[in-house]
């Protein structure tokens, strides 16, 4: 069964769903509200208008990228990939007393960094030394909230790349974090 949204994994359904920016495989910017028709209370009229709105070139990307995403099985994929960073971050956590948590599924993983886990105190400073010091090795990725490690990388990125990614990460936690 080819499950494109993490809520499908839960057996939720939404009332929308709002996706973009990968949608466009990174060529053409495109976005796209999905819903219900019973939400559809005025089709006579034509609500809003964005700068890529009806492109027929975004829709054309598009649909490539769907089509791509089911040929290559990049969600099965994800899924396989992300027990592989799942068990390597578990490691990190058990080894680092400032990682407070270890959340994610697929290729879309979170660290919470703390000052006490117990606590749950924000770390906002061993965030920001992580970060550079990762930026710094080729590594890039997000903080949210000043001390949450977002973790998104590529669908179609190989095995190799992402163990040097999270390499890259655990020498930065070695560099800055004491060990348990």
């Amino acid at each position: 069964m080819f499950l494109l949204f993490a809520f499908e994994q839960y057996g939720i359904v939404p009332d929308m769903v709002t996706i973009g920016k990968g949608l466009g495989g990174g060529i053409i910017p495109i976005a796209a509200l999905l819903t219900r028709d019973t939400f559809n209370v005025a089709p006579e009229y034509s609500i809003g208008h964005f700068t890529h709105e009806k492109s027929p070139l975004g829709c054309a990307v598009a649909l490539a990228v769907i089509d791509f995403i089911e040929q290559e099985s990049l969600v099965q994929r994800a899924r396989e990939m992300g027990l592989r960073v799942k068990k390597r971050l578990a490691v990190m956590k058990d080894r680092y007393p400032a990682i407070g948590d270890v959340r994610g599924t697929g290729l879309l993983w979170a660290l919470d960094l703390v000052t006490d886990r117990q606590l749950k105190t924000r770390d906002h400073a061993l965030a920001e030394k992580v970060m550079y010091t990762c930026l710094e090795k080729g590594l890039s990725f997000k903080v949210s909230k000043g001390n949450v490690i977002g973790l998104s990388p590529s669908l179609i990125i190989s095995e190799e790349e992402l163990d040097r990614a999270l390499t890259l990460l655990d020498n930065a936690f070695d560099e800055h974090i004491p060990k348990v």
